[in-house]
Parts: C-alpha cells; sequence; structure tokens
C-alpha cells in the first residue's frame, strides 16, 4: 500500500505553466515590475476619480506653480494640475500601448501561423514580404499615414500595431516550423481536420509562451513610439493628454517649470523599464531549457 502512494507521488507532475510560475516567482525584479505595472494602472485608471481637478480644468490666476500641498506635482503655465494630467495621460498612453499590440499581435501570429503551417513556397513569398517591409522606415510611414488621413485617436492604433507585427511574424513562424512536426499535428492531419482549425486551435495555443513574452516587450516599444509622434504633434491630440504630449509641453518650458518635464518623463521611464523586465522574467520562466527547480 506505501509503495502504491509513493508511486502515485512520484507520478504526479507540474505543467509547464505551473513550472513557469514557480520560476517567475523566484525572479525579484520581474516580480517588483509586475507589482509597479499594477501599480501604475490603478494610478492611471482609478487615480482621477480621487482627485479634485478635472485634466482640462484651468485657474490662468494661478498659472504655472510648484508642487505643493495643494497641486502635488504642480501646475502648467494654464494652472492645469499635473498629477491630474499624467493620471489622464496615463490612461491614454496604456491603452495605445494595449491596443496597438494587440492590433500586431492579431496580425503577426495569424501571419507567421499560416506561413509557417503551409510551408513551401507559400511561405517563401510570405516571409520575403516580411524582409521587404522590414526595410521600410516604419516611423516615417506611420507619420505619413498620421499626416495623410487625419491625426484620429483610432487610427493611431491601427497604425503602430501595423508596424510593430514583423517580428512577431517571424517569431510565431519559428514556432509553428517545429510544431507541425510534432505527432499531435500529424494526428490532426491524419484525422482531415480542415488547416484553419488545426492553426487555430492546436498550433497557436501551443506557442502562447514565446507570444506572451514578446507581447509584454511590444507594448513598452508600442508607448515609446506613441511618445515619439506626440512629441513630434502626430500623435495625441489636445485636449486629450499622453506621456509624450506632457513631455512635450515640458521641454518647452523645462528651463522655467522643470517639474513640467520631471514628473512626467519619471512616471514613462518606469513604465518602460517595468515592462521590459517583466518582459525578460517572463522569458526566462517560460524558457523551456531551464531545468526544472
Amino acid at each position: 500500500m506505501s509503495e502504491a502512494i509513493a508511486l502515485q507521488e512520484y507520478e504526479k507532475g507540474t505543467s509547464l505553466w505551473a513550472d513557469a510560475w514557480h520560476r517567475l516567482q523566484k525572479n525579484r525584479l520581474a516580480v517588483i515590475s509586475a507589482a509597479g505595472i499594477l501599480c501604475i494602472v490603478c494610478f492611471a485608471v482609478i487615480g482621477p476619480w480621487f482627485t479634485a481637478y478635472d485634466y482640462d480644468q484651468q485657474d490662468t490666476a494661478l498659472g504655472a506653480s510648484a508642487p505643493s500641498a495643494a497641486h502635488w506635482l504642480g501646475t502648467d503655465p494654464l494652472g492645469r494640475d499635473l498629477l491630474t494630467r499624467v493620471m489622464y495621460g496615463g490612461r491614454v498612453s496604456l491603452l495605445v500601448g494595449l491596443c496597438a499590440t494587440t492590433v500586431s499581435l492579431l496580425i503577426g501570429v495569424l501571419y507567421g501561423a499560416i506561413s509557417g503551417f503551409i510551408g513551401g513556397r507559400v511561405d517563401h513569398f510570405l516571409m520575403r514580404v516580411v524582409d521587404v517591409l522590414y526595410a521600410l522606415p516604419f516611423t516615417i510611414f506611420v507619420i505619413i499615414l498620421m499626416v495623410f488621413f487625419g491625426r484620429n485617436f483610432i487610427l493611431l492604433f491601427f497604425a503602430i500595431g501595423a508596424v510593430e507585427w514583423l517580428t512577431m511574424a517571424r517569431i510565431v513562424r519559428s514556432q509553428v516550423l517545429s510544431l507541425r512536426e510534432k505527432e499531435f499535428v500529424e494526428a490532426t492531419t491524419v484525422l482531415g481536420l480542415p488547416h484553419h482549425h488545426v492553426i487555430l486551435r492546436h498550433i497557436i495555443p501551443n506557442a502562447l509562451g514565446p507570444i506572451i513574452v514578446y507581447a509584454t516587450l511590444t507594448i513598452p516599444q508600442v508607448m515609446l513610439l506613441e511618445a515619439f509622434l506626440s512629441f513630434l504633434g502626430l500623435g495625441v491630440q489636445p485636449p486629450m493628454s499622453s506621456w509624450g504630449i506632457l513631455i512635450k509641453e515640458g521641454v518647452e518650458t523645462m528651463e522655467e517649470y522643470p517639474w513640467l518635464l520631471l514628473f512626467p518623463s519619471i512616471t514613462l521611464t518606469g513604465t518602460l523599464f517595468a515592462l521590459n523586465f517583466l518582459g525578460d522574467g517572463l522569458r526566462d520562466a517560460l524558457d523551456p531549457r531551464v531545468s526544472k527547480d
């Protein structure tokens, strides 16, 4: 009886996701980064409900003032509370990062999965298209889209997402090339299942690890690109604000009112670092070459 119980305990194993979660918990920097991201999201989403000011509420009599008890991060030349504007700007920057990354994931994952699964001439053609697109100056391409179609907030999601999918397509393709040789994929072929069923129900779910890792690394890239476009005046347009717009306004007055540049820059930089550290931690946790602890 005792031998049977010992055998059951010996045969009891853990899944890949359980092992990954166990390794991620041991990565203190990744855990701290995840907690920091959660705090930033709460700061941007919930914070404006507890502030006494609106993001476009002006007080020209007050003008630009340094941080104080009434305005913790100070005010801009129009008398608008900087803390409130950083909160609302965080909403826009995080929303652009998430939505544009989602667009890039949808395009890149499907494109890479189809290319890798079909293979042959189709694969070679689709990858050559990716190589050609890689050679294009995408920042200029996004600027042209924004100028040609207008500075639309919704278009910004698709414009940025449409230029960030190429690396994802290559990552997914490489995963699919190895997965399509596995026994479970061969079994679906023998059963005569349609290609779209195999790709969506069997191939992509087994490639989620690298997809999740690269998604966490794409979000800061997208946020940085949005900040750059807003800095040039081609991103989010007033009266809406984003961290990029706040940094742009801070640069224009940094000699007289340095706090207008300091606080938005610190917030954006901290968010980008946290997302990158979390992405690195997920990459290490989901690496199948890492031995079980």
